[in-house]
């Protein structure tokens, strides 16, 4: 059986759905996978500012050197892109977004295309690392990256400075190496909890925030999980912001949950928000947070076989990133599920000779 659609180039309405920029970053990333041309058009358009802003320019110029592509319509405020690349090209990136927005967002743009080059790269990435509507660095790198590595991708990642909006200035470095297979996964129980634990962090800004933050978020959790742990820690930085971090380990599944600091938002407040976060997926059977399932989706529509997810929110983020995985591959995507309430995510995945 086929698993790609026609070599021709595939239409995308970046109205659909949540209309915001996953559309745009997917479908870069399913272009140069694939090698087929992609137009985008209603680029954000559910957006309170739609089209192509900083960060999404920057998602198009990393996607445009790695595929040695001929892009049309890259330019602030373009409701439309025409996207064609020819191969990946691996090799040294070095990406400044030159506003605060998010590093974390252009990285997942690239890393499956650069994860499939066939030779090792390099990328270092200037902007926010800590910024809201955005994985956070500390969820990247403790979470995210975790399930990549379980999934057979091979990848490092430091923070080299931390960026917080709205002057960013923060920079991520790492490396991508070949990978030749992925590895579906099987996330439905979650099982017994086994630890909890979480880092409090400040830049620019007294510790004592970050202890507030710590002994806020014990508080809440000391009568149901008395051995939690809660590091505080000063970031290195050019803007000041606060970050706190939680993340849950089970035996067969884990969750993870970030907020911040912005002025006049008290320190617990800011605890609150993650640990509001935990006992709502408590509160669930999901094996894994919904940021995450949203965030596997594509690269296990690549694995050799089948994946199950069980989440603790079908968003619309979710369900509209795999209708753009469906316009570029054959494969064959279910979630089982309401928006709003826990769902299964089942992906037949094509493997990698397929694409």
């Amino acid at each position: 059986m086929e698993t790609l659609r026609s070599r021709q180039a595939v239409e995308i309405d970046g109205s659909r759905g949540e209309g915001g920029g996953q559309v745009l970053r997917s479908a870069l990333a399913l272009s140069l996978v694939t090698g087929r041309a992609a137009r985008i058009t209603n680029i954000r358009a559910r957006r309170p500012k739609p089209g192509l802003m900083a960060q999404h320019l920057k998602c198009v110029e990393a996607a445009s050197r790695i595929g040695g592509a001929e892009v049309e319509g890259a330019r602030l405020g373009s409701s439309s892109l025409a996207f064609s690349p020819r191969s990946i090209r691996p090799g040294d990136f070095r990406l400044d977004i030159g506003t605060a927005g998010s590093v974390s967002l252009v990285l997942q743009t690239i890393f499956l295309p650069l994860s499939l080059g066939g030779a090792p790269s390099t990328f270092s990435i200037t902007g926010g690392t800590h910024v809201p509507w955005s994985p956070c660095f500390h969820y990247l790198e403790d979470h995210w990256l975790r399930f990549m590595r379980e999934a057979g991708f091979d990848a490092t990642l430091t923070l080299a400075q931390a960026g917080f909006y709205p002057q960013g200035g923060g920079r991520i470095e790492g490396t991508v190496r070949p990978v030749s297979r992925i590895v579906p996964l099987s996330l439905t129980a979650r099982g017994p909890l086994m630890k909890i634990r979480g880092v409090s962090a400040v830049a620019g800004l007294p510790m004592s925030i970050a202890e507030r933050q710590r002994d806020q978020a014990l508080r809440r959790l000391a009568a149901g999980f008395p051995g939690t742990q809660i590091e505080t820690v000063e970031l290195p930085a050019r803007s000041k912001g606060t970050m706190f971090f939680l993340l849950a380990e089970f035996e067969g599944g884990r969750c993870c949950f970030t907020a911040l600091g912005e002025r006049g938002k008290p320190a617990e407040r800011v605890a609150d928000e993650a640990v509001d976060g935990f006992e709502e997926f408590l509160a669930t059977d999901g094996a894994v947070d919904h940021l995450l399932a949203d965030q596997l989706v594509l690269p296990l529509a690549f694995a050799e076989g089948v994946s199950e997810i069980r989440t603790s929110r079908v968003t619309q983020h979710l369900m509209t990133n795999a209708d753009v995985v469906r316009e570029f591959l054959l494969a064959l995507i279910r979630i089982d599920g309401a928006v709003g309430g826990p769902g299964l995510v089942r992906i037949e995945g094509m493997g990698l000779e397929g694409r």
